[in-house]
C-alpha cells in the first residue's frame, strides 16, 4: 500500500464535502445554501460546545472524531434530505451509509478504529453520541434561524414544526431560546 496515495485518496473524500450542497436548504429555495463540511464544522464545533457545559464524562476526542466522521460517507452517497428516506426500506440509509464510509476508508490501517466510532455514534447508546446527535441537530436549527433571519424565508418553518428531543439541557436551552427568537424576530 502506498500510504500517501491512500492518505491523499481519504483527504479527497473528505474534502468532496465541501462541494456537496446541503440539500434540505436548496430545496426550500435558499440561495447559496451552506455544505456538508460547513454543517459537520458546525456540529464539530457545538459539540465542543456542548461538552463544556455537560454533567457527564465525555471523552472528548471520541465526541470530536463522531462529530467530523458524522457526514463523511454523503462525500459519496451526497445528501439525500430526509424525506426522500421515507420512500426507501427501513434503515437502509445506515446500510447506505455504512457502505459508503467502508469503502471510503478502506485499506487505510486505522480504517476499523474509525468505522467503530462511527458505528458507535449510529448505535446512539454512549454519551458522545447522544451529545453528537444533539450537536446535529443544534446546528440545524442554528441554520435554519440565520436563514430565516437573512432571509426571510418562510419554506423554512417545517423545520420547526415538531419540536426534537434533546439528551443534553444545554442544547434543550439553546434550542428553546432560538424558538423564543424566532417568534419575536419572525413574526
Amino acid at each position: 500500500m502506498n500510504d500517501a496515495a491512500e492518505i491523499a485518496r481519504l483527504l479527497l473524500h473528505g474534502n468532496q464535502l465541501k462541494r456537496t450542497a446541503r440539500t434540505g436548504w436548496v430545496q426550500r429555495g435558499v440561495v447559496n445554501a451552506e455544505n456538508v463540511a460547513a454543517h459537520s464544522y458546525g456540529v464539530a464545533f457545538t459539540a465542543l460546545i456542548l461538552a463544556q457545559l455537560s454533567d457527564e464524562t465525555l471523552d472528548l476526542s471520541k465526541l470530536l472524531t463522531m462529530a467530523i466522521l458524522h457526514d463523511l460517507p454523503e462525500g459519496l452517497t451526497t445528501d439525500i434530505p430526509s424525506p426522500a428516506w421515507r420512500y426507501l426500506p427501513p434503515d437502509i440509509k445506515l446500510t447506505v451509509e455504512r457502505g459508503a464510509l467502508s469503502d471510503i476508508l478502506a485499506g487505510l490501517p486505522f480504517q476499523d478504529d474509525l468505522q467503530a466510532v462511527w458505528e458507535e455514534l449510529h448505535a446512539g447508546q454512549t454519551a458522545e453520541a447522544r451529545l453528537t446527535h444533539d450537536a446535529d441537530k443544534i446546528d440545524l436549527y442554528i441554520q435554519a434561524y440565520i436563514y430565516e433571519q437573512q432571509t426571510g424565508n418562510r419554506q423554512l418553518a417545517e423545520f420547526w414544526r415538531d419540536e426534537p428531543a434533546f439528551y443534553s439541557p444545554a442544547a434543550q436551552a439553546v434550542y428553546d431560546w432560538l424558538c423564543e427568537e424566532r417568534v419575536i424576530t419572525i413574526t
